[in-house]
């Protein structure tokens, strides 16, 4: 039995076109009076193959194959709109050093409003 290893990886690719939306995780993008939410997930997937085949002392033939396919979904937050503004909202907040580094763009941008309206007076 000879495995095609391109017939799996077109159904598995289906299969992940199909089935691995945020849609099918999370939802599908909605209204909440005058915003629009759009859910965004993370995705990440990984594929192994193998095969081989041999004989042994007394000729014997055989051979094998095998493959395996994993994903991992996590959903994030959403994209809110209204207007012309867009925020991201997460799903889960951050402590520690990784929610001082996403601060840091608000930050800064007070920082430097602060440094350019001090410097017109």
């Amino acid at each position: 039995m000879q495995a095609n290893f391109d017939e799996v990886l077109v159904k598995v690719t289906d299969f992940l076109k199909s089935e691995a939306k945020t849609e099918t995780v999370i939802g599908k993008e909605f209204k909440l009076g005058e915003f629009t939410c759009v859910p965004v997930i993370r995705m990440g997937l990984g594929f192994g193959y193998g095969g081989g085949e041999g004989e042994d002392e007394k000729k014997a033939h055989g051979g094998g194959s095998g493959a395996g396919a994993g994903i991992g979904i996590e959903p994030l937050g959403f994209l809110v709109t209204r207007g012309a503004e867009i925020s991201f909202v997460p799903s889960k907040t951050s402590k520690g050093l990784s929610a001082a580094f996403e601060k840091m763009p608000d930050v800064l941008e007070k920082f430097l409003a602060g440094k350019e309206k001090a410097s017109t007076n």
